[in-house]
């Protein structure tokens, strides 16, 4: 009686368990795609951008291709991209753009994506605000560069109503500029961006210390923000400018999804149809596996493009193939006489190895692709790397958690549970 006890106990558990699974998986996948649903069941949290950070092929917004040319005797060489790439990084960085992509293309040439922005003929007027930065004295001659500040910072007095800007000069920048505020005090002083003066203030002190502010500006924000990028090393030419409208992508998207969600359903009705019951516990493996894999893209610094879409639905294919090895393992050893319970234990550690194998193999190789690719390359590499993991997790854990469970609870109690026929 108690044993019968035990197994109904069991048996509520183990259906409980692929409800609350189930459930699971359809509050993951609300949140992940950014549903309205999602947004509802998150509205506690008062976030209302929720979801996978979807690229620039998905979501539409801002691509900018630039060219560097040399000027003076800097010369065009990794080294200068990299520092010319770091302080467009820093400006973007400043607008807010969730993810941005800002990549070399070619010797000298600079790729900008900047996905889902919200004002992009601003982002593309920061950014093409590329030239040296300058202070210019009223004879029109060069004070100090961009170069010779050290730290620029919006700051509030608070005697004093509106913000100022703080400026921090380097040892030369100090000597330079404490001479020309003695030259022109009481005179205007140019801050010059591109060939085009954005703040004239007065000299109202001699300043010695290095230690400067800017007063009177309409925009402290945006000039502290020109100020802090600093001083380019080259001049950069913008080539391609273009809105990515998310028409296209998110049609693409919506089809992808469909296409995953289909090829799903029939994966797991193939497996239902050879593997019975144990076919049936892979689907409920295979959600919560697609749970983890939509949980960790929303919550990982990462940004889904259409190539890692393809990563995605790659990785399930690998996921159920965990499954089918270990079936087969078990089927094997059903075969050879053992028992139901001792032929699932067998399977599982015997088929751990070869997945095991086979899984670290293309996850090497994922880290190769993104070590030594760049842009949606290394999207489908993301995913896939993920997914392969995810895919581990659920195969060697909860399968076999799911499996132990309903062999205690009597839904397993001979062979026909993973399609082999009784002798």
């Amino acid at each position: 009686m108690g044993n019968k006890k035990n197994k109904r106990k069991r048996l509520v558990l183990f259906f409980a368990a692929c409800l609350l699974l189930s459930g699971l998986a359809y509050l993951v996948f609300q949140v992940a795609l950014g549903t309205d649903v999602g947004k509802k069941m998150l509205a506690w949290t008062g976030k209302e951008d929720i979801g996978i950070k979807r690229g620039l092929d998905i979501a539409g917004g801002l691509y900018v291709l630039l060219e560097a040319k040399e000027t003076g005797d800097e010369k065009v060489d990794a080294d200068v991209i990299e520092r010319t790439m770091a302080v467009i990084r820093n400006r973007v960085d400043e607008l807010g753009v969730a993810e941005p992509v800002i990549a070399p293309q070619g010797r000298n040439r600079i790729r900008i994506e900047l996905p889902d922005i919200d004002d992009p003929e601003k982002a593309r007027e920061i950014i093409g605000s590329t030239a040296r930065l300058s202070f210019v004295d009223p004879n029109g001659e060069e004070v100090i560069t961009g170069a010779n500040l050290r730290r620029v910072q919006m700051m509030r007095d608070p005697e004093e109503p509106d913000p100022f800007i703080s400026l921090e000069l380097d040892k030369e920048g100090t000597k330079r500029f404490a001479e020309a505020t003695g030259e022109f005090y009481g005179q205007k002083i140019f801050i010059v961006l591109d060939e085009q003066i954005i703040s004239d203030p007065v000299v109202n002190a001699v300043i010695t210390d290095g230690q400067a502010r800017i007063t009177g500006h309409e925009e402290p924000a945006e000039l502290a923000l020109l100020l802090r990028s600093g001083s380019l090393p080259v001049e950069l030419v913008e080539l391609e400018s273009q809105l990515v409208g998310p028409t296209l992508g998110r049609r693409t998207m919506d089809v992808s999804v469909y296409a995953a969600a289909v090829g799903l359903a029939i994966v797991v009705l193939y497996m239902i149809s050879f593997y019975r019951f144990a076919g049936f516990i892979s689907g409920v493996a295979l959600l919560f596996y697609l749970t983890l894999v939509l949980g960790a893209l929303t919550l990982l610094p990462t940004t889904l493009t259409l190539p890692g879409i393809a990563g995605l639905i790659l990785s399930i294919g690998m996921a159920v193939d965990a499954n089918v090895l270990i079936f087969e393992r078990i089927k094997e050893e059903l075969k050879n006489g053992r028992t139901v319970h001792r032929a699932i234990e067998n399977g599982f550690q015997q088929a751990f190895r070869t997945i095991l194998d086979s899984n670290v193999t293309t996850i090497i190789a994922t880290v190769v692709l993104f070590a030594l690719a760049s842009g949606p390359v290394r999207g489908f590499a993301v995913t896939l790397f993920i997914g392969i993991v995810c895919s581990m997790l659920t195969a060697v854990t909860l399968t076999r958690a799911l499996m132990r469970l309903a062999f205690r609870a009597g839904l397993v109690r001979s062979s026909r549970f993973v399609g082999v026929k009784a002798a």
